[in-house]
């Protein structure tokens, strides 16, 4: 997705690099029923959306077991985003942020990830809830989600923290 006219006071873009480090396969795709960013929810805990995740048939034999977990962690790929800003203004915001203090599919490697319901299976097909992203979206992985091991409760973010890191206030 580009809006580069649509660049918020306070946002910085780079120039990217000319060559990829690393090849990625897309194992599949996702179904959602939002078919422009604007339409979707800022994260899966917004939406009781029944979502599919179609994973492509060379790789269904991975999906083994999988019903073992009631929650996933799906990796997927924002093919419609920008990619070039560091510095980023959420519309929500009075100042900028950096590009990696958000979660914001805009990004130098627009991979998102959710922690999703597994609803249920069907060959290659699972049914989920909790997914936040366009409809036809890449899938990268699949992973089980280990409450264990994955949960941080004591994990926190400062939002309203908009100082630069030379001190300056982020909003000027």
């Amino acid at each position: 997705m580009s809006d580069r006219e649509g660049r918020r006071r306070g946002e910085e873009a780079v120039s990217l690099p000319q060559d990829f480090d690393a090849g990625l396969y897309f194992i599949g795709r996702l179904r959602t029923p939002w078919r422009q960013r604007q339409d979707c929810p800022k994260n899966g805990l917004q939406t009781d959306a029944v979502c599919t995740v179609e994973v492509d048939p060379r790789f269904a034999a991975g999906l083994q077991n999988v019903e073992g977990a009631t929650h996933l962690i799906l990796l997927y790929w924002m093919d419609r985003a920008d990619r070039d800003l560091v510095r980023q203004r959420p519309r929500h915001a009075e100042g900028s942020r950096g590009t990696f203090s958000l979660r914001s599919p805009v990004r130098p490697n627009p991979i998102a990830l959710s922690v999703v319901e597994l609803l249920g299976r069907e060959a290659a097909s699972l049914r989920v809830r909790g997914l936040d992203c366009l409809d036809g979206t890449p899938l990268l992985d699949i992973k089980p989600y280990y409450a264990t091991t994955d949960a941080r409760p004591d994990a926190r973010v400062d939002r309203a923290g908009t100082v630069e890191e030379n001190g300056r206030d982020a909003n000027s």
